[in-house]
């Protein structure tokens, strides 16, 4: 019996394994060979199980196990607790910890039969956007030695970009699965904040945390969220709201959608090629019948501050349990990170709580008249390794900023957002295009995306493999 590999859709493996046509176990010890091959190049993966794996397999073989993603490896960002891996949340501070229990996503996902083959790599307790990770090491951009991944779902992506996995869980505070796919040339989502549970999720910021997953292609993407959308008592912040069947979406076109584009902010200083990819996107779009229609969002000068006020003491609130004791164990700026929460007053917070209200009701009104906006995801390709602070168009800033300045605010707004694949730029490097929607319309999200993806096409095999060119 042939062992399928990961060049097949999430869909189209879970039939295989539904009908007893492809050899599961063979399939996973070939992508496990493969991780073990790879993993020191790739720095994808903190850890790996195995033996669950090959055990799911055989299981599944036996139709001990079923569901629609029966058979899809996947990985998880190792923010997410498992019973049966440490985890680490990328830090030495939690090293050698291990939960009794699997994260509400990880339930999901193991219960529609998908096969998790380890932890994935990331920027440390998500606390950054380059994906750099001292301790575990830094995973590369599969597109460019020695370009960023993007965070802080690095490993997720590069997991899913080298074939070492068919879909990943990652988290998204500020854009950390959407920056990464777009830097990766992969599928980003994150759904309305709500949507997904984040039980037994590390938490970073309470107010801005979605979990977020990483596809090959936009049907995968629907797929993930298919098995884990649905409310759940444990999250406090959990939405009781009706799931779709988000199959349907890929099929219904966008004729007729009115199309939001806002120019102020999300199409100012940024790589020209990536302005030009967004605007041919749209063409594609409009040509398919959808309504093209400039929309004005709120005055965002202001929106970084917020969201750092908003971001930090809720940062610092569950790192004091590991202070001042294990300070040392911290990378340099997950400290100076913590060390300036220490300064935000209760006043400061509190004044970013309610600008979040007025953000939240500003861009209500704005969007009253349009289905969705489209924006590019990032304003730059992915920079270089160790790169500091990049200028573009006459602005000069942060990295990190940059990465997240078309990203960010729609953590602040909870709305559903998805990066998928607009072109590659003439560096070679990916290039991506933001598609966010109206809270809880993931459906019209998912249906922008893939008429973009059918127009467009996918960049990335997630099987090519791109440290030694072999699938699995």
């Amino acid at each position: 019996m042939p062992a399928p590999c990961l060049t097949e859709s999430a869909a189209r493996l879970a039939a295989s394994a539904r009908e007893g046509t492809a050899s599961v176990t063979g399939m996973i010890d070939r992508l496990l060979d493969r991780i073990d091959r790879l993993n020191d190049k790739t720095k994808a993966y903190i850890s790996v199980d195995g033996e669950g794996a090959r055990d799911a397999a055989r299981r599944c073989e036996r139709r001990e196990i079923a569901g629609p993603l029966a058979g899809v490896p996947y990985a998880a960002k190792d923010l997410f607790e498992t019973r049966r891996l440490p985890t680490t949340g990328g830090s030495r501070v939690l090293e050698g910890w291990q939960s009794d229990r699997d994260a509400a996503a990880i339930e999901r996902l193991n219960a529609a039969g998908a096969i998790l083959i380890g932890k994935a790599n990331l920027h440390e307790f998500a606390h950054g956007t380059t994906g750099e990770n001292a301790r575990f090491g830094t995973p590369p951009n599969p597109w460019g030695p020695g370009r960023m991944a993007g965070g802080s779902s690095s490993g997720s992506a590069v997991a899913v970009a080298q074939g070492l996995a068919c879909f990943a869980l990652g988290s998204d505070t500020g854009g950390s699965t959407r920056v990464p796919a777009a830097l990766c040339g992969l599928v980003g989502l994150k759904p309305t904040y709500g949507r997904v549970s984040r039980d037994g999720m590390i938490p970073y910021c309470w107010s801005l945390d979605h979990v977020g997953l990483i596809a090959g292609c936009v049907g995968d993407a629907a797929l993930v969220l298919q098995s884990l959308a649905g409310h759940d008592p444990r999250d406090s912040g959990s939405a009781e709201w009706v799931v779709p069947d988000y199959a349907k979406a890929l099929t219904r076109g966008v004729k007729g959608l009115r199309i939001g584009v806002p120019e102020r902010h999300f199409f100012e200083h940024a790589d020209p090629e990536i302005l030009a990819a967004t605007r041919r996107c749209l063409a594609r779009l409009a040509e398919r019948g959808a309504t093209l229609l400039p929309v004005t969002l709120p005055d965002l000068a202001q929106a970084r501050t917020v969201s750092l006020l908003l971001q930090m003491p809720e940062v610092l609130s569950y790192h004091r349990r590991y202070l001042p004791e294990k300070m040392a164990l911290y990378g340099e700026d997950v400290r100076s990170g913590l060390a300036f929460a220490q300064f935000i007053l209760a006043e400061h917070y509190v004044r970013a709580q309610r600008m979040l209200e007025k953000y939240l009701r500003e861009t209500e009104a704005a969007l009253a008249g349009v289905d969705a906006i489209v924006t590019p995801t990032c304003p730059i390709v992915a920079p270089r390794l160790g790169t500091v602070a990049v200028a573009t168009d006459g602005l000069e800033e942060p990295v990190g900023n940059a990465l997240t300045r078309f990203t960010s605010f729609f953590n602040m707004t909870g709305a559903p957002a998805m990066s998928v694949p607009s072109g590659l730029h003439s560096t070679g490097l990916p290039m991506g295009v933001q598609i966010v929607g109206r809270p809880f319309d993931e459906e019209t999200v998912l249906a922008i995306g893939q008429a973009v993806e059918d127009r467009q096409g996918l960049l990335l095999d997630p099987a090519a493999g791109c440290c030694d060119g072999a699938a699995i």
